[in-house]
């Protein structure tokens, strides 16, 4: 079993992503960022900024 789980994905773009993960769309960079934050601390995992207005949250 892998150790890395991906939990969920905050986009800003809905044509960036899909899959079978829990995928939350936001409207502005500081919801992006305070929906993640949360989401994180909640699943007590991190969260990754990929680039193209997507964040990744994994559980190391």
């Amino acid at each position: 079993m892998a150790k890395d789980q991906l939990l969920a994905v905050v986009t800003l773009n809905k044509e960036a992503v899909g899959g079978d993960v829990p995928i939350f769309f936001v409207s502005t960079e500081e919801e992006q960022s305070r929906v993640a934050g949360t989401l994180a601390q909640v699943m007590k995992a991190m969260v990754h900024d990929v680039g193209n207005g997507v964040y990744i949250i994994v559980k190391h």
